[in-house]
């Protein structure tokens, strides 16, 4: 018989979530997938497993526990975790003995948090992935009383207590972006203003994209905001009839008939995707040389996710410089007494 994560309580976005549905934009379907495909690879590497799966939880996640012993990582924003009572360290992987509750809360930062399983889930694909893509109704969201069956972990219960560093994306900040079909059409001064300019997320948004709210005035062509319907991918950035920019996001729509003023580069959209409400973005253009450059160092920073981790609790026998460690503070000699 197969273990799985029982969810006792699920929070409105939690999914189940992998690299998405690839191919099938020409028969209506995007991508889809994780939001935060880094948070994907870090959980992997932290289990020392391929890419898979993982649960993504928006915003907040829930209860869980498993039927059997299992390893898990925790990775994306980062959110309060305490199992059986004890805190839990984010960005590093842990043991979730048969039985124990794991509760995860509300994100400190960011907006996706991720927990991966030793072994992935056991789950039938459909279209060529386990995720779930709510706007196209393929799969649900998690509920109280899910079962998900995971898959057999090659590796030993024990191999855990790793950590990754990783660089803060939880607070928006500068995205790269790329000139798009309509880019053009925006006039210079428009262009020049967008870049200067420094805008809000919105609260309104979900895993279809997020609206941006400028300072000021909103942005907008000479000609009107209708074009030919044409389409449209993961990191576009539409101006709709109300001038405020809307950055889609993995669930986004396949065609769109608002223009585009750039497209952030796949490198940022981790970034992009974790910025949380009420945090600020600014864009700033890149070529698209640039842009492939940050590609291959994105890619090979993902390759030596494994070799960055580290103990969360240094081995006495991997210290050579254990005597020089501060191990206790605050000790007093008895003449401190006196």
């Amino acid at each position: 018989m197969s273990a799985h994560l029982i969810i006792d309580q699920a929070g409105p976005g939690v999914s189940v979530q992998d690299g998405g549905r690839v191919g099938l934009l020409s028969q209506g379907l995007s991508r889809g997938g994780a939001a935060d495909r880094l948070a994907l690879a870090e959980g992997a590497a932290l289990l020392s497993q391929p890419i898979g799966a993982a649960l993504e939880m928006a915003g907040y996640g829930g209860k869980f526990r498993t039927t059997a012993p299992a390893r898990i990582a925790l990775t994306g924003a980062p959110m309060r975790a305490i199992l059986d009572g004890v805190p839990l360290a984010w960005n590093a992987s842990h043991l979730l003995p048969d039985g124990a509750m794991l509760e995860i809360g509300a994100t400190l930062e960011g907006s996706f948090g991720y927990m991966t399983v030793g072994g992935g889930f056991d789950l039938p694909e459909q279209l060529g992935a386990v995720s779930a893509h709510l706007n196209a109704g393929l799969g649900r969201a998690c509920q109280p009383g899910d079962q998900i069956p995971l898959g057999r972990d090659s590796h030993n219960p024990d191999e855990v207590g790793w950590a990754l560093d990783v660089a803060p994306r939880w607070q928006g900040g500068a995205l790269r972006v790329v000139p798009s079909l309509q880019t053009d059409l925006f006039p210079h001064p428009e262009r020049a203003r967008f870049e200067t300019t420094a805008f809000t997320r919105d609260a309104r948004g979900n895993r279809m994209g997020m609206r941006l709210l400028p300072p000021q005035a909103g942005f907008g062509l000479q000609g009107g905001q209708t074009i030919l319907s044409e389409i449209i991918t993961p990191g576009d950035l539409q101006i709709p009839g109300d001038g405020a920019p809307f950055l889609l996001l993995s669930e986004c729509q396949t065609t769109g008939g608002y223009p585009r003023i750039g497209t952030v580069i796949p490198a940022d959209m981790p970034k992009a995707a974790q910025t949380p409400a009420g945090a600020p973005l600014r864009f700033a253009f890149v070529t698209r040389e640039s842009a492939l450059e940050a590609e291959a160092r994105f890619r090979q920073d993902i390759a030596k996710l494994s070799a960055r981790r580290h103990r969360l609790i240094r081995d006495p026998a991997d210290c050579p410089d254990l005597l020089s460690l501060n191990l206790i503070s605050g000790v007093l000699t008895g003449e401190d007494l006196e």
